[in-house]
């Protein structure tokens, strides 16, 4: 089978961390022997819209730049052209992918991630003939499968992203670690997790437009360099206001750490509270602070929490189970006939 993959995000050097998970995924289906293509912005002329604070990041930031967008798609389009052409499957990773797949006449999926569906919820017309469009339509998490459904989506498939699982747990450090690992925005909820843990020994991996009201932030790690401050951490904090999947989330349960997650998005399928984890309401200080003292002050808690957590990532989120439901999606895709529509 040759896949060709389309992404508004993928790992430029071995250290990026733009798009990890997107490469992680191809790099399992490669191992599985599927011919995978990637189409990105490594790859074709972006402008400067791409990487950096993301796509809708940088044309917050610089709006003028909204006049290249034009031209950032005819490059991502010729690319993407030149590599389907003998394609079986072209998969869409994020909406404006979606649309470019739709004109590339062959067989398509389209992977939805969170940050998408806000820009389809302004155009949901245009959105929902895409969607119905695709062969299958993918989300990491129930909450944005849910989404896709309210959007027209009539084929959803929920496959989350993998994770490894560390072969040893690590033991804590002392003093006892708050860890936070992601975006510094406002919809990751770190500005509510440093008022809820003053106090406390909060380390802060991470970079993005908040950096300035985050001092202690240790700017953005690569993912190799980060398995350490998880493995050392006695609790991992998870407040984002919105979240389609929780990578930082599930690599914590993956390190056997507890965590405090907000009861949004795609943490509510990695953590069931009480037992992988405490779920807080997003946005609720008081709620945050009293979950992190909680776990802070129990070590037996911790561990049981911890433990659980690791358990559930074994059985529901292993690389090997998500590599084998991606492949039968793909199967099912080419299976359906033709959603052929005006896109």
């Amino acid at each position: 089978m040759r896949v060709v993959v389309l992404t508004t995000s993928y790992p430029r050097t071995p250290d990026d961390i733009a798009g990890g998970f997107v490469r992680d995924a191809v790099e399992r289906l490669r191992a599985a022997g599927v011919e995978v293509e990637v189409v990105s912005p490594a790859g074709f002329r972006h402008f400067g819209i791409a990487y950096g604070h993301g796509i809708v990041g940088n044309l917050k930031a610089k709006p003028w730049k909204l006049l290249l967008v034009p031209a950032m798609l005819w490059s991502f389009r010729r690319a993407a052209a030149a590599a389907a052409r003998d394609a079986d499957l072209v998969h869409a990773h994020w909406l404006p992918s979606g649309f470019i797949a739709a004109t590339l006449r062959r067989p398509f999926v389209v992977q939805l991630w969170g940050t998408d569906v806000e820009l389809a919820q302004r155009v949901p017309g245009l959105a929902c003939r895409l969607l119905r469009r695709a062969r299958l339509v993918i989300c990491p998490s129930t909450a944005l499968a849910d989404s896709a459904r309210e959007l027209g989506a009539t084929e959803v498939r929920v496959i989350p992203s993998g994770v490894d699982l560390p072969p040893l747990v690590g033991a804590e450090a002392e003093p006892l670690e708050v860890l936070f690992a992601g975006r510094l925005s406002v919809e990751k909820g770190v500005l509510q997790l440093v008022a809820a843990a003053h106090g406390m020994k909060l380390v802060v991996a991470g970079d993005g437009p908040l950096r300035e009201r985050v001092p202690m932030a240790l700017g953005m790690i690569p993912n190799r360099e980060l398995q350490p401050y998880y493995a050392r951490a006695a609790v991992v904090a998870c407040p984002s206001l919105r979240e389609g999947f929780g990578v930082a989330c599930a690599e914590a349960m993956a390190h056997g750490r507890p965590v405090v997650a907000s009861a949004v998005g795609g943490l509510r399928d990695l953590v069931i509270d009480g037992e992988t984890g405490i779920l807080v309401p997003p946005g609720d200080v008081a709620a945050l602070r009293a979950a992190l003292e909680r776990l802070l002050a129990d070590p037996v808690e911790r561990q049981r929490l911890g433990q659980a957590g690791r358990e559930r990532i074994a059985e529901h989120f292993s690389w090997e189970g998500v590599t084998a439901a991606t492949l039968t999606a793909y199967a099912d895709a080419l299976a359906r006939p033709d959603q052929r529509r005006p896109a």
